[in-house]
């Protein structure tokens, strides 16, 4: 296995991590369940109908049981795994919990899924030029915020961080250098390159293509032959090539940050001082990406894990971190907090303008007289 090595020497290389939630709904099930912990779970249909396994825990897998398997299979593979129906509302909302903290490093983020993406950190918001040093803080970050683990792949190309993924899960960290590359690649067995699937496999074992170092031995004209287009593909990973670009396929809705205490609080001063705090920091990311937002968010979650939103929608946009905690402040009074310990605080703004200068298509107020001044409230 190839383990992590803490800087990347040559800055022009590109740095891409891929992190992929360890088995992320049953893992969201089994954190909101405490009685499914360590057991067999499987999140699906019915195994009395004809339901599929939409996920299996790490102790489901065990016996076997995988996703898109019939769960009317799985139950015959593990008689006492327990069954429950996917809540893919909580999914998502974890999901977006976790990509707000990849958008703290950068903006290149390509989600795969709800439990996967791709982030290239070659030139991330934070100025660390170690991306395995951003990958451990953001799993450490995900495991704080969301209570699940990731395991996360750093290399130069989208190839080999996807399969760096999948080297020490769960919970793991690998790193596939651009010097560890080449040897790492034709020792590869050939049903572990991504993208390669059981009918391809199959077909390249037939033809002795076993691991990396035989697939490098074929010409790129006779791989086409051999696989169609596949075949362009097939040729440029055995060398390590991959120059597939990071794509975002969404426009940042929001800028935030929040944190878990690893105490239950209900001090208001203190909270306050915090909220202070958070908003120098949201505002100091906001004005690295030239942005500024019209709502603001506060997010409050319990003792219980009840977690409540309180937002307000400005005339105006911002980023100013004295206007965001002013806002953030007022809108607490609207929570329980501190007639009730939280165990999370955190803000976010919104509705954001991320036009050049940041400002761009911000309305202009027109000085009407004072008989035609009019007053609204959010």
């Amino acid at each position: 296995m190839y383990k992590s090595s803490s800087t990347e020497k040559d800055h022009a290389v590109r740095k891409i991590i891929h992190v992929d939630m360890d088995a992320f709904y049953a893992s969201v099930e089994q954190r909101d369940h405490p009685e499914f912990k360590n057991k067999p779970l499987v999140v699906g249909g019915s195994p009395q109908g004809r339901g599929v396994v939409a996920a299996a825990s790490y102790e489901a897998r065990k016996f076997g049981i995988h996703s898109a398997m019939p769960a009317s299979r799985a139950v015959k593979l593990c008689p006492n795994a327990i069954f429950v129906k996917p809540r893919f509302e909580v999914y998502r909302e974890v999901s977006h919990q976790i990509r707000e903290i990849f958008f703290d490093y950068t903006d290149l983020v390509e989600p795969l899924s709800l439990d996967e993406a791709y982030l290239d950190v070659s030139m991330n918001l934070k100025g660390n030029p170690s991306a395995t040093l951003i990958a451990r803080e953001i799993k450490s970050r995900i495991k704080e915020n969301t209570g699940l683990t990731a395991s996360a792949g750093v290399s130069s190309n989208k190839f080999l961080a996807k399969i760096a993924s999948d080297l020490d899960k769960p919970d793991g960290l690998s790193v596939i250098t651009p010097e560890e590359a080449e040897e790492f690649i034709e020792k590869l067995p050939i049903g572990d390159f991504y993208g390669v699937g059981k009918a391809t496999q199959k077909k390249m074992l037939s033809l002795g293509i076993k691991n990396g170092a035989d697939l490098k031995t074929w010409d790129e004209v006779d791989l086409v032959k051999q696989f169609g287009k596949s075949g362009h593909h097939y040729y440029r990973i055995a060398r390590g090539i991959d120059n597939r670009q990071v794509k975002p396929n969404r426009i940042r809705k929001s800028i935030g940050k929040e944190r878990t205490f690893s105490e239950d609080i209900s001090d208001l001063e203190w909270i306050e001082n915090f909220l202070d705090e958070l908003s120098v920091k949201i505002a100091e990311s906001m004005k690295k990406l030239d942005a500024t937002g019209k709502t603001i968010t506060l997010k409050a979650r319990y003792k219980n894990f009840e977690t409540v939103t309180r937002s307000s929608t400005l005339h105006h946009f911002t980023n100013d971190p004295k206007e965001i905690a002013k806002i953030s402040k007022i809108l607490l009074q609207e929570t329980e907090t501190g007639a009730r310990e939280v165990r999370l605080l955190g803000i976010s703004v919104s509705s954001l303008n991320l036009t050049e200068g940041g400002v761009i298509g911000e309305q202009l107020e027109i000085p009407f007289s004072e008989s035609h001044r009019a007053t609204t409230r959010n």
